[in-house]
């Protein structure tokens, strides 16, 4: 890559040695003009952790007191870049070698999705960028730093010189490293690639038969080890665009404004600069966006205290023998498609279609008819594939064979078709379909007309729940509930129009983990919305569940005209345990909107709720409802609520809309949700929109509204 100068160097070197002299106006240029570029690179390798902010400001406090002692002026912006670099090492070092307390775990926000993958998710990149920014999970903390330098120098921000003195080494061994790091990169890309093809490759789906759905070092080595040997999976590295290629266009990472505003009392108070405080945040803004200063700075409020609700994540990489979301077809015809392998139920895998017959093996060539005789016959490690087609079971599915940690079930519709669960049929206290059993995988599967609940999991451990449609029932379409509910995740569904018949729409939850508990249950990128209850409740669980990158809404409307409606249609309510118990439940990057009731709401639960980074737009009472929880809030936006915020004395509330941020709905790139129920991508995550994305100043400098495609 060919080297590049900023037009300012010399500027900067004039600008260091007036710093240097203790010139405070210089000191003030320099802030201003580097910020953005380290808290890219920092924020990037800290993968958006909450402790990014922290980490800028101890960088830069460390950038000021270093200038009286700096030798080369001429060499400051490499002297930065390595002083942020070093900085992230240690913060990795210390992160690595110590657990965090229960405070830390309490206060600060997990990490938020790999930093390649926020950034290009933000813009709703699809193909190989979003590969790319999934591959970027399987770095080791090294390459990952190194992806961040490299970054910024494909972005023209950084020179090749400039990456080289922040590893401390020449270019040629700079050269070698990228080129390995890249190298891996691409590894990691090609196995993501392999990962999500449909379908997967036999071996390497046998392969990740036991794989937890995380990124970790031994996962990487054995499956790329795969990947790098397979003939088939070698065929996903051919064609690869080089990721320079792919990295430029992306936006640089915006500066918080609460950042800006602590940095006036962490550079005054470094004493290069006494008079440095009452105009660093002005100027800081001016030079980060010259064309619009006062746009950008009421935008960079707006990201600072929480716009940021609806971030467009793609939810993360499927867990074991996932395949992407087939589209709707005609109904197969029993028998259609590859002869079974054998016809031992024990052994081989199970069909299920409509036109099929119980007395059959359950083979491709003669499935059976109904779904409660292939959950009996099923053993672990096999798969129940149903057939495309309306299933009208006449009594309800009971599954109590578990799997295990090593041999899986699966449930899971036949790839390119959809199977659909009309419950219509069942008496009304039924349950259409009641798990005992763990360590299964649900996928693809549309459930409606329950007169009760449509899926009920009790005391459920390690399941997976994902790509489901659940709607038009009377109780709920999801509930999992009991002790022992452990390591559950529900990801990528839509719950919707659920409403009980006869008590004007008390009943009717979209999505529900209730009266029960266990920990490391996950629900992430689901819609619950049109429901006429809540959307998403945890009342009476008494343990944490972590809940990002949904979306909940519209809940609680008489959509079917009843005289005496009663719908409370609140969009997440994170309630504790039925004796008030106190529960932690993590909350971030989700949104409520055109909810009759609450957009959030804690339910009368005291336990510290973490919620950062949440959306609540024009819900009908409040916001954000959190009168009892000791709530850590931070970076939330309320606009155009009944009332933005209720908030009790025992909450801890920083960066958010109603501490003092930007209102309104010009913080917005648009306020039409046509397009959020569009249907999802081929991957499963949630649709494409600008609809709630937050403006940035290049968005307001350009006077434009952003297309998301």
């Amino acid at each position: 890559m060919a080297e590049r100068r900023s037009d300012a160097a010399e500027d900067v070197t004039s600008l260091a040695n007036a710093a240097r002299s203790g010139d405070p106006e210089a000191v003030e240029r320099l802030v201003a003009l580097h910020l953005d570029l380290l808290y890219g690179i920092i924020g990037r390798a800290l993968d958006g952790h909450a402790d990014v902010d922290d980490l800028v400001q101890e960088t830069m406090l460390r950038i000021v007191r270093g200038l009286p002692k700096l030798r080369e002026p001429e060499r400051f912006r490499s002297w930065a870049v390595t002083i942020a670099y070093r900085e992230i090492q240690q913060h990795q070092r210390r992160g690595a070698s110590a657990a965090p307390s229960r405070r830390d775990v309490e206060s600060v926000a997990d990490p938020l999705p790999d930093f390649a993958e926020r950034t290009v998710a933000e813009l709703a990149l699809t193909g190989q960028r979003r590969h790319l920014s999934h591959a970027t999970r399987w770095l080791e903390p090294d390459d990952r730093r190194l992806l961040a330098l490299y970054w910024e120098e494909a972005a023209g921000r950084l020179t090749r010189s400039e990456v080289a003195g922040a590893l401390g080494l020449d270019r040629n061994h700079t050269a070698v490293r990228l080129q390995r790091m890249k190298e891996r990169l691409d590894a990691a890309r090609t196995l993501v690639h392999a990962l999500a093809a449909a379908p997967r490759c036999p071996r390497l789906r046998s392969e990740a038969r036991e794989w937890d759905g995380t990124s970790s070092p031994l996962w990487r080595k054995r499956l790329t080890r795969h990947v790098r040997t397979c003939e088939e999976c070698g065929t996903h590295a051919r064609g690869l665009v080089a990721p320079e290629n792919l990295l430029p266009g992306i936006g640089l990472v915006a500066v918080p404004a609460v950042l800006l505003a602590a940095l006036r009392h962490t550079t005054a108070s470094a004493g290069a600069a006494g008079s440095l405080a009452p105009t660093l945040l002005d100027r800081v803004r001016e030079a980060l966006h010259p064309v619009a200063a006062k746009a950008a700075a009421a935008a960079a409020a707006a990201l600072a205290a929480g716009t940021v609700g609806i971030l467009l994540w793609q939810s993360p990489t499927s867990p074991p023998d996932a395949a992407p979301a087939p589209p709707a077809t005609t109904p197969a015809q029993p028998g259609a498609g590859t002869p079974s392998a054998g016809n031992d139920v024990v052994a081989q895998d199970l069909y299920v279609a409509p036109g099929g017959s119980d007395a059959g093996d359950g083979s491709l060539d003669h499935p059976f008819a109904t779904l409660g005789e292939a959950v009996s016959r099923v053993r672990p490690g096999r798969t129940i594939y149903l057939r495309g087609g309306t299933y009208r079971p006449t009594t309800p599915v009971k599954i109590s064979t578990p799997g295990t940690a090593r041999q899986r079930i699966t449930l899971t519709n036949y790839p390119g078709e959809r199977p659909v669960l009309d419950a219509s049929a069942l008496p009304a206290p039924s349950w259409t379909i009641t798990q005992t059993a763990s360590w299964w995988t649900v996928r693809g599967l549309e459930i409606r007309g329950s007169a009760s609940h449509a899926y009920v999991c009790t005391s459920c451990a390690h399941t997976v729940f994902e790509r489901l449609s659940l709607h038009d029932n009377a109780e709920s379409g999801l509930t999992l509930r009991g002790s022992g509910t452990v390591a559950n995740s529900v990801l990528d569904s839509d719950f919707y129009a659920n409403r009980g018949t006869e008590d004007h729409g008390r009943s009717g939850v979209g999505l529900a983990i209730k009266f029960g508990s266990g920990g490391g249950n996950v629900v992430r990128g689901c819609r619950t919305y049109d429901n006429a209850n809540d959307g998403l409740d945890l009342g009476g669980f008494t343990s944490a569940v972590t809940v990002e990158s949904n979306w909940s809404f519209g809940n609680g409307v008489n959509r079917w005209q009843d005289a005496d409606w009663q719908g409370n249609g609140n969009g997440f309510t994170l309630g504790g345990g039925g004796t008030r118990a106190a529960v932690a439940h993590v909350v971030r990057n989700n949104a409520a909107w055109d909810n009759t009731g609450l957009g959030f709401n804690d339910e009368g639960n005291p336990g510290r709720i973490a919620l950062t980074r949440n959306t609540a737009y024009r819900n009908g009472v409040d916001g954000f409802h959190l009168p009892t929880a000791a709530a850590l809030a931070h970076a939330n936006a309320a606009v155009a609520n009944g009332r933005d915020a209720a908030l009790g004395d025992g909450i801890r509330s920083t960066g958010n809309t109603w501490d003092g941020g930007v209102g309104g709905t010009g913080l917005f790139l648009s306020t039409d949700p046509a397009t959020v129920r569009s249907a999802r991508p081929a991957g499963g995550g949630l649709p494409p929109t600008s609809f709630l994305r937050p403006r940035t100043p290049g968005d307001t400098a350009r006077g434009a509204t952003m297309t998301v495609s």
